[in-house]
């Protein structure tokens, strides 16, 4: 099994001059800002993101060091798996234990926990009122704001991500490092549940929304400093990096990212071919092929996800989408009484993989068919509504250039949005 990101990024695609940069930038920030001798605690991505972390986490113990201050890590996982001790070795560009302790030396690298009601605390919340108002009548409910509550063991917090588009937020990075990063199931669930009713369709790759409104309310109240470090990666270089306050550096990463993330075709396709790199280890993460694609397949077509290496619909929740399977969006709004018990992060994941469509008198209708090209036995595939082929059939070569023909093969899926131009 790969875990992170291939070594190339890691190492030896970030220019020496490019890297002195940033440090100096980021020095006279953060001196500027009185970080001597504080104790910073950093929010970074895990393996699921394209991103030389490891290079990038170096530079920032290193500008600590300078300015006096102590620097500990914080996995951003929402609700992923943790991360083992040799996965985060290999996360930030260690062989060992040895290794680290040589780099990183006293900094601690911790795994968020949102299901440990013990590892949170309460900041406040969101009014019936207020979320109706930003969500545009769409959810009237108090949101709990919860957040892991070792921030509170440090003087000033970092925001460490890359900024992508992305199907709940609009696009990845800023806020949403502590909302769902490293918050507690209730923003998890409010918010992927206000994505999926707004549809993978109508807000990914869109910055703004209500979804990041009521992420970035969640932030104002975080009552500890935060610096942002946002950067876009493009072909596995850094293409753009932005240190600052939180809000303004996101968007700057943004505005790259919709130039460098966003493909425009010229017209929707019967067949798109999704692969998913092994940075997706399960079908909750390696879904992002399908969000980032649906865009591009026309009424009626097909989307086959190519994963073999992908054997488990979600590490986490995977008992939980084998009961209730994949439905459109309308399903479950005509049938929430059945399904009011489950959690409704999951349930949004659920309609995300299915796709827009509809349900009428009983009859479910998705746009587009998902296939699986995975690990995933057939007749699991079958129990949850998607279909399946077997990935050894497909010859990926057959696939290729024929885009005139209807079909377009996406060798790397996930991280860039595929859209029809208007």
């Amino acid at each position: 099994m790969q875990y992170g990101i291939p070594q190339c990024i890691l190492m030896e695609e970030v220019k020496t001059m490019y890297l002195e940069k940033i440090k100096k930038e980021l020095f006279d920030y953060l001196v500027s800002d009185g970080y001597q001798k504080k104790k910073v605690l950093m929010v970074i991505p895990d393996t699921t993101r394209t991103a030389p972390v490891g290079k990038l986490v170096r530079i920032v113990k290193e500008v600590c060091n300078q300015s006096g201050a102590h620097l500990d890590l914080m996995i951003a996982l929402g609700t992923h798996q943790p991360l083992s001790r040799e996965t985060v070795f290999r996360h930030l560009g260690v062989d060992n234990e040895r290794e680290y302790l040589e780099v990183f030396g006293e900094t601690r690298c911790f795994n968020h926990t949102w299901n440990d009601p013990s590892s949170l605390v309460e900041l406040g919340s969101l009014s019936p009122a207020l979320v109706s108002e930003v969500s545009n009548g769409l959810l009237e409910e108090e949101i709990k704001i919860t957040i892991n509550k070792k921030i509170f063991e440090y003087d000033h917090l970092m925001i460490l991500g890359p900024v992508f588009p992305h199907e709940i937020a609009g696009f990845s990075g800023g806020s949403k490092y502590f909302f769902p990063g490293i918050s507690g199931p209730e923003m998890i669930d409010h918010t992927h549940w206000l994505g999926a009713l707004i549809t993978n369709l109508n807000i990914i790759g869109k910055a703004n929304n209500p979804v990041r409104s009521i992420l970035d309310m969640g932030a104002s109240l975080v009552p500890i400093p935060v610096t942002n470090i946002a950067f876009v990666v493009h072909q596995n270089k850094i293409a753009g990096i932005f240190v600052g306050e939180l809000r303004e550096t996101w968007r700057k990463a943004v505005a790259l990212s919709e130039k460098l993330h966003v493909v425009y075709k010229p017209h929707p396709y019967r067949k798109v071919i999704a692969c998913a790199p092994k940075m997706y280890e399960d079908l909750w993460t390696g879904g992002k092929c399908m969000y980032k694609c649906e865009p591009v397949v026309e009424d009626g077509g097909e989307l086959v996800i190519y994963a073999p290496h992908i054997t488990s619909l979600s590490y986490t929740h995977g008992h939980i989408l084998e009961e209730i399977g994949y439905h459109v969006r309308d399903y479950y709004l005509q049938n929430m009484e059945q399904y009011k018990e489950y959690p409704r992060a999951v349930l949004a994941v659920s309609t995300l993989i299915k796709g827009q469509g509809t349900y009428q008198n009983g009859i479910e209708r998705p746009r587009i068919k998902v296939i699986l090209a995975t690990g995933i036995p057939p007749e699991v595939c079958e129990k949850v509504g998607l279909g399946y082929i077997n990935p050894e059939s497909i010859n990926l070569s057959e696939y290729e250039n024929k885009e005139d023909e209807g079909i377009l093969l996406v060798p790397k899926a996930g991280e860039t949005l595929y859209r029809l131009a208007e």
